[in-house]
């Protein structure tokens, strides 16, 4: 009878046992304290964090220089290398640190030395592209003057992962991943051009996705920080604190309802479009009729849309007003223009007719690019003086008897041209010293030499 209840005491215990494991599996395996520095060590590094020395400053004035010949030139690999080498992570990393440990102290330190870097940095980006010779914002530059929602997104998951990696005994490549992810040289450069080019654009831009990289990297290293329990700063002005909070809450609502209203606005339109192109695809569907050209108009709401081939009835124009719900435009007006064609309407007449409207599409896509590439011209030549660059090219090269220079426009791209006379054939040296003067003065990436002698 004992050995009867023994056996069962055992086997009430075995699910207690696995449990027990079951718990300590998921708890170690998330567990973000255990090889985490000692809080001392922790706090001697965010206090060295708040010093500045010189030569942060100048590795960082270098990775300020590089983003921004990067963003000049368009190389995503360059820009991606200044953001390694940066030292602005650390800063932001030790304000969400004495943010949730209350230490005002730090806090002011943090941020006075955080606010010289980024003086500096605006200071030197905006030197860089006054003295540069290429102006024209490349596609680096834009993608950084539309935050988002997803901007926020990405500062917040990135600040959690710099704060977990950070107060690790053993350094792994968190950070550089962070700051490579939150992107905080890049914004900050193109502001720097933006001044450079008085573009307010660029300037308020780029600049406020600056700020919510550095805001929410700031609040979720706090997050982190009070989960791992990092005890709290004894000398605690409660007055400051509760004004500092709020300040803290003031400046992230005011921070994230703008990248809110415009990530919702992208958003709103990129499903809109999706709807009318399902619903364009799904119900224009005609044997002796086709689409041609369809245009929409989110702002306004309106669809309009180009037939060709045998004209629809009313009847079908009002089943097609009605389908507009299933795809949810509602209140979406459809115009409808049929181009009916005469005598023998056959499935080859529609097709050329819509190769047709297909050539005039590429034709004014062609004058839309042309007219791009004159104002483009235009604007060059404003900038550079052909005749007083001839004028100086004659006087600089004595092998020149007379010359003239222009802008033209390629298939490559733009390109200054020089047209000319000289006494004996030039060498090659001489030939490249000559274009590489004419890139130098006019900001070109190609010169091209037409000398006869």
């Amino acid at each position: 009878m004992q050995k009867g209840k023994k056996m069962k005491a055992e086997h009430t215990d075995m699910p207690i046992s696995r449990q027990k494991k079951r718990r300590e599996f998921f708890h170690n395996l998330f567990d973000i304290r255990s090889d985490m520095m000692a809080y001392e060590e922790l706090d001697q590094m965010m206090k060295e964090n708040t010093i500045i020395h010189g030569a942060n400053m100048w590795i960082l004035i270098m990775a300020i220089l590089i983003a921004s010949i990067g963003l000049n030139v368009n190389s995503t690999a360059v820009i991606i290398g200044a953001m390694l080498i940066s030292p602005l992570m650390s800063g932001i990393l030790t304000m969400g640190y004495s943010l949730a440990t209350s230490n005002l102290t730090m806090l002011r330190r943090a941020f006075e030395r955080f606010g010289i870097q980024v003086i500096i940095s605006l200071i030197t980006s905006t030197v860089y592209f006054l003295l540069s010779p290429l102006d024209i914002p490349t596609d680096e530059m834009i993608a950084r003057t539309s935050p988002t929602l997803w901007d926020v997104l990405i500062a917040l998951f990135g600040g959690i992962a710099g704060g977990i990696g950070n107060t690790r005994k053993e350094k792994s490549n968190v950070i550089p991943g962070v700051a490579i992810a939150t992107a905080l040289m890049p914004p900050l450069c193109t502001t720097g051009y933006g001044f450079a080019t008085m573009q307010p654009r660029f300037i308020f831009g780029a600049f406020y996705l600056f700020l919510i990289n550095s805001l929410f990297i700031m609040l979720s290293t706090a997050l982190i920080t009070k989960l791992m329990r990092v005890p709290v700063h004894e000398d605690i002005d409660e007055i400051k604190q509760k004004k500092v909070g709020h300040l803290i809450v003031v400046i992230t609502i005011m921070t994230v309802v703008p990248s809110i209203l415009i990530g919702a606005s992208q958003v709103y339109q990129i499903v809109m479009e999706q709807n009318i192109n399902n619903y364009l695809k799904n119900e224009f569907i005609f044997e002796e009729t086709q689409v041609v050209q369809s245009e929409s108009d989110i702002l306004n709401h309106e669809i309009s849309v180009s037939l060709v081939g045998t004209q629809i009835s009313k009847d079908v124009m009002e089943r097609l007003e009605q389908e507009l719900p299933k795809y949810n435009l509602e209140g979406y007006k459809l115009r409808i223009t049929q181009n009916k064609i005469l005598e023998n309407d056959d499935k080859e007449k529609v097709t050329i007719a819509v190769q047709e409207n297909t050539i005039q599409d590429l034709q004014k896509q062609i004058e839309a690019k042309q007219k791009e590439n004159d104002e483009m011209s235009t604007e060059l030549s404003k900038r550079v003086d052909c005749k007083e660059l001839s004028e100086c090219a004659v006087q600089i090269f004595d092998m020149l008897s007379s010359c003239y220079c222009g802008i033209m426009s390629g298939s490559e791209g733009e390109y200054i041209l020089l047209v000319g006379t000289a006494e004996k054939a030039l060498s090659k040296k001489e030939e490249q010293i000559l274009k590489n003067w004419l890139m130098a003065e006019t900001g070109l990436p190609k010169a091209k030499l037409q000398i006869s002698y």
